[in-house]
C-alpha cells in the first residue's frame, strides 16, 4: 500500500490541470466534493474530476490517464456509488452531462451511456416502443444500468439489447448481445467503458405503456424509501429468496448507525438521515451480512459499488 501510494504521488504531480487542457475540452475541476454526484450525497473530494463534452474528448482523456497509468473512474448519476470520507485519489470522469443522447432508426433505440434510464424509458415509451417500461423509477444511466445488467419486476435492460459500443484498453468495439455474457446483475463490461447501447423493441399502445409505468412508479414509490437520499438495493438477491426479507427477518429493519440507517420501508435500502458519512454505511452493510449469515449461512454480497475504500475497510464487508 505504502509502495502504491508513492507511485500515485509521482504520478499526480506529473499529472497537471495544464496537461488535461491540451487535449480534453470539457470541464475539469480539483479536490472536488464526490457528494454532490452520488444519490447517496456521500462522499469526499476526487483529486481531479472531469466532464468530457463527447466521446471524442472522452476518448483522448481515457488514452491520456492510462498512458500515464494514473487511476480513473467512471460514473453516472453515482445511483450505485458509495465513496469514501477521505475521497478519491485519481481522477472521476463523468459522463451524464454531456454524453446523453438518444436517437432512433428503424426502431432501434441507440442512447448514449450518460442518458439517465427514466428519459430513456420515456423516449422509447412516446415512440409507442415495449420492452424498457419496467425500467422506470431506477434512478441510475444507461452505462452503469449495462454494466451491471439493472433490471426490476422481472424484466432485465438486456432483455431487448442488440449491440454495446464500448472503450476496452483504449480501442473501441461493438460488442453484440450474445458476446456479453449477461446474467444476473452482471456483464462483460466491468472492466471497459460503455459509450452506447442499442435496442431492438417492438410497437405497442402508448396509454397501455403509460399505465404500466405508472403502475410500477406507484409500486416503487409504496415499497421504496425514495423521500431519503440512498443508492437503491445494497445487496443482490440470493438464489432463491430477497435480500431484503432476510434482513428484515435478522430484526434490522429501522436499525440506525450514527446518520445512517436500515430502511423502514425495504430492507434492502439503507438510507443517508441527513449527516450520514461513508463508514456509518459500511457499519450497517456490516451488520446486516453478520446478523444474515448467523441466522441463514447465506452471505450477502454487494450490489452497491465501493469505491475509495482501504483493503481493511473493504475485507469486512466482502
Amino acid at each position: 500500500m505504502e509502495i502504491w501510494r508513492r507511485i500515485f504521488e509521482n504520478n499526480k504531480k506529473m499529472i497537471s490541470v495544464e496537461k488535461i487542457k491540451s487535449l480534453f475540452r470539457g470541464k475539469i475541476s480539483i479536490n472536488e466534493p464526490m457528494a454532490k454526484y452520488t444519490s447517496f450525497r456521500i462522499g469526499g473530494p476526487a483529486d481531479f474530476y472531469c466532464e468530457p463534452i463527447d466521446k471524442k474528448d472522452l476518448i483522448s482523456l481515457v488514452q491520456y490517464f492510462s498512458k500515464e497509468k494514473f487511476p480513473f473512474i467512471i460514473i453516472g448519476r453515482g445511483s450505485n456509488l458509495l465513496i469514501s470520507d477521505e475521497g478519491i485519489r485519481g481522477a472521476v470522469i463523468n459522463l451524464e452531462k454531456q454524453l446523453n443522447s438518444l436517437t432512433i432508426k428503424d426502431e432501434i433505440v441507440t442512447a448514449e451511456s450518460g442518458a439517465r434510464l427514466a428519459i430513456f424509458v420515456d423516449f422509447c415509451i412516446q415512440r409507442s416502443l415495449v420492452g424498457v417500461e419496467m425500467l422506470a423509477g431506477i434512478p441510475g444511466t444507461i452505462g452503469g444500468a449495462v454494466v451491471m445488467n439493472a433490471g426490476a419486476y422481472g424484466g432485465e435492460i438486456s432483455d431487448n439489447l442488440t449491440e454495446v459500443e464500448i472503450l476496452r484498453n483504449g480501442e473501441l468495439k461493438k460488442i453484440k448481445k450474445s458476446e456479453a455474457e449477461f446474467s444476473y446483475r452482471h456483464s462483460a463490461f466491468s472492466n471497459d467503458i460503455v459509450l452506447s447501447a442499442s435496442f431492438k423493441l417492438q410497437k405497442g399502445d402508448v396509454s397501455q405503456l403509460l399505465n404500466r409505468r405508472r403502475e410500477l412508479l406507484l409500486k416503487r414509490n409504496s415499497s421504496q424509501p425514495l423521500n431519503l437520499p440512498n443508492s437503491g438495493s445494497v445487496f443482490k438477491n440470493p438464489i432463491g429468496t430477497h435480500a431484503g426479507k432476510l434482513v428484515e427477518e435478522a430484526g434490522l429493519k429501522g436499525f440506525q448507525f450514527g446518520g445512517a440507517k436500515i430502511s423502514d420501508k425495504h430492507g434492502n435500502f439503507i438510507v443517508n438521515l441527513g449527516d450520514a458519512k461513508a463508514k456509518d454505511i459500511i457499519e450497517l452493510i456490516h451488520t446486516a451480512q453478520d446478523k444474515v449469515f448467523a441466522r441463514t449461512n447465506i452471505k450477502l454480497q454487494l450490489e452497491v459499488k465501493l469505491v475509495g475504500f482501504t483493503e481493511d475497510e473493504m475485507v469486512l464487508v466482502k
